[in-house]
C-alpha cells in the first residue's frame, strides 16, 4: 500500500527548497513515503517530517501540528545530514528538531515554521548535507560551478 500524499505543491518553503535542491548538480526529486525528496541518487534532503516521541522543548509545537500515535507530524520543514562537526551547534537552536527515523543516521529538522526562514542558511545547509552524501565527481563538478 502507497504511502499518502503529505504535501501541497503551495506548501511554505517547498518551491524555495526545491529550488536550492535541484540546482545542485545530478540533483533529482522523487516522492518517498509521501514527500518530496532530493537525491543524487542517496537522499540529501527531505521536504516535511515527523518527531518521535517528542522532548519538552519540541512539544510546542504540538498544537500547530498534527499528531498521530506516538509522532508529531512537523509539515513545513526540511530534513539533512549534517556535518557532525556541526550538529552541537545546530541542536542548540530552538528551530532544529531530531527527526524520526532518520535522526539516528546524522539527520536534523529545521522547522520552517519555528522563525523567519533564512534561504541562505538554508543553502547551506542543503549543500552541507549533498556534500555528505553525493559522488566526489557531483561535488567536483558543484566546485567547478562555484568558481566560474
Amino acid at each position: 500500500m502507497p504511502h499518502p500524499i503529505m504535501f501541497s505543491d503551495d506548501d511554505p518553503g517547498l518551491a524555495e527548497l526545491r529550488r536550492i535542491a535541484l540546482d545542485l548538480p545530478g540533483a533529482f526529486e522523487k516522492i518517498s513515503h509521501g514527500r518530496p525528496s532530493f537525491c543524487v541518487p542517496t537522499m540529501f534532503a527531505i521536504y516535511g517530517g515527523n518527531i518521535k516521541v517528542p522532548t519538552d522543548a519540541q512539544r510546542r509545537w504540538a498544537d500547530s501540528a498534527t499528531t498521530r500515535t506516538g509522532m508529531i507530524t512537523v509539515p513545513h520543514c526540511v530534513l539533512m545530514k549534517v556535518d557532525p562537526a556541526e550538529r552541537p551547534a545546530l541542536e542548540q537552536d530552538s528551530r532544529f528538531f531530531h527527526p524520526a527515523y532518520v535522526g539516528p543516521f546524522g539527520w536534523l529538522g529545521l522547522n520552517f515554521d519555528a522563525a523567519p526562514v533564512d534561504w541562505t542558511e538554508v543553502a547551506e545547509l542543503v549543500d552541507a548535507s549533498y556534500r555528505l552524501t553525493a559522488a566526489k565527481r557531483l561535488i567536483k563538478q558543484l566546485d567547478d560551478q562555484s568558481s566560474t
